[in-house]
């Protein structure tokens, strides 16, 4: 049966290893390359003080490479799903071939424990692969700014990618087995994933550990705008709140009174249409306005990314049961 398995999935196999293969090239060719340019140039900036176009230049080398690697990080687990957990089983229960594997002494718990073992692990193993090199060669890019924290970088870094292939996998068999149909149970695959990884992303991930709050007193310096409209309506006081807390994940931020209220009102007299900035300021430091953070610190990371990868195995796991029950019950 494991021969079999692996006749049916070499295709894949190969495929991916090739893939593989071809970004540890090149990623071993322009990784060192990367943290020597970041050492001797965004490292020391602050001596040169000039942080801001040195981050830009850095920013900008292998350009195509960086957007290579987000798009595979982004589409591999929902690939792994379409293509390697989908046609599983629905390609033989379309064909029929199914029956000829129970007929011949496999059970169908042995006949589906081995296609979901085989495969299930190569695909975590593809994407753990995948996930280390990548988070490996962007280290010098997530040192700046938010970093590996920032949302957007946060799900192609670390373990988390095996819990999205595991899970992706699990959905692609479960979709074929219910569907019955390769292209339908693919097209659903996707779908489903999507949502669930987005909607994860967008409103649980941030509160698996509760964020910590910031109050402080606001920074003059952040003060960019006045007399355009804000909280309180036209013409009244308008702050806008640059975060400062480096490395961390900022979930929101406002600005509050010493008394509590949120409603800011009209701009002070000394922020008139002829005011000088510096009296400006002075009026906006007398209204004595405290900045509040709600975020998550970056020392959190791999607390984060070990629970989102608990959840996602989790679920993979409860999938994988309820297609050992299918097919036990219902699967003819």
């Amino acid at each position: 049966m494991i021969w079999l398995t692996w006749r049916q999935f070499r295709a894949q196999t190969v495929a991916a290893a090739g893939l593989l293969a071809l970004l540890a090239i090149a990623f071993a060719v322009t990784g060192p390359q990367l943290a020597h340019l970041y050492d001797t140039t965004v490292a020391t900036c602050h001596a040169q003080h000039d942080c801001q176009n040195a981050i830009n230049a850095f920013q900008s080398r292998d350009s195509f490479l960086q957007s290579l690697v987000r798009l595979l990080m982004l589409a591999a687990p929902a690939l792994i799903g379409i293509f390697w957990g989908a046609p599983l089983i629905a390609h033989e229960l379309e064909a029929g071939t199914q029956r000829l594997a129970w007929v011949q002494s496999v059970t169908r718990f042995r006949w589906l424990a081995v296609k979901l073992g085989l495969a299930g692990l190569a695909s975590m193993a593809a994407a753990g692969l995948l996930s280390l090199m990548v988070t490996w060669w962007s280290g010098p890019f997530d040192r700046i700014g938010a970093g590996r924290m920032d949302p957007s970088i946060f799900s192609e870094r670390g373990i988390v990618p095996v819990g999205y292939a595991a899970f992706a996998f699990a959905l692609g068999v479960t979709a074929g087995l219910l569907i019955r149909r390769t292209v339908p149970a693919m097209a659903a695959t996707l779908a489903v994933f999507a949502a669930v990884v987005s909607g994860f992303a967008g409103k649980v991930r941030f509160h698996l550990i509760p964020p910590l709050h910031l109050t402080s007193p606001l920074n003059m310096s952040w003060v960019t705008q006045t007399g355009i409209g804000g909280p309180a309506g036209p013409n009244s006081l308008l702050v806008n709140i640059t975060p400062n807390v480096p490395g961390a994940w900022i979930g929101s931020s406002s600005v509050t009174t010493a008394a509590g209220s949120t409603s800011l009102g009209p701009p002070p007299s000394g922020c008139g249409e002829n005011s000088t900035y510096r009296a400006c300021t002075a009026a906006i430091g007398r209204l004595h306005l405290r900045q509040v953070l709600v975020y998550q610190p970056g020392s959190r990371f791999w607390a984060l990314q070990w629970y989102e990868t608990a959840i996602y195995l989790a679920l993979a796991l409860a999938l994988a049961g309820f297609c050992v029950w299918w097919v036990r019950r219902r699967v003819s």
